[in-house]
């Protein structure tokens, strides 16, 4: 009898686990787009990946990133956004004026937000991107700020504090 017991108490509790078992959400990134009269000379695409990658490399604990997502997941949110403004930086600027330094760097003011699935806005985010310090490598589709461009939505995505909190306090 007691053993019929534990069998029941034990099948009980797997049906709970499931519930107890915390999803963590999922993130579709989309490729920016451009506010009117903004140039801009790289492939949103390969920024839109650039941005996929490094959420994946830094929150990957906290976050799935997808390009798009499947009916079963729970917690979907949509990371859309826009390049504001573009400044393609001046080389000799930055080497013999400013030694490195901001002054000179390509950069790029990008505005940024997160929708869940019915549309509504949970987190909106806007930030200024540099050229990675002394970087003079080019890469021709995404520019000196694929790196980070990628890297700075990585951290601001922690603010939003979509993750749970069993997952976010590892």
């Amino acid at each position: 009898m007691l053993k019929r017991m534990m069998l029941l108490i034990f099948v009980a509790s797997l049906g709970f686990l499931p519930a107890l078992a915390q999803e963590k959400p999922t993130i579709v990134v989309h490729a920016f787009t451009l506010a009117s009269g903004v140039t801009w000379p790289y492939n949103m695409n390969e920024l839109q990946a650039g941005a996929a990658a490094a959420i994946k490399a830094k929150d990957g604990d906290l976050f799935d990133v997808v390009s798009e997502p499947t009916p079963s997941q729970a917690h979907v949110f949509t990371l859309d956004g826009e390049v504001v403004a573009y400044h393609r930086g001046n080389t000799a600027e930055r080497m013999l004026i400013a030694a490195g330094s901001v002054a000179g760097r390509e950069n790029a003011k990008i505005h940024y937000w997160l929708t869940d699935k019915d549309g509504k806005k949970v987190f909106e985010h806007t930030d200024t991107i540099r050229q990675v310090f002394m970087e003079n490598g080019h890469e021709r589709n995404s520019g000196l700020l694929a790196r980070p461009f990628g890297e700075k939505v990585a951290d601001r995505l922690k603010e939003a504090k979509l993750a749970p909190e069993a997952v976010a306090t590892k």
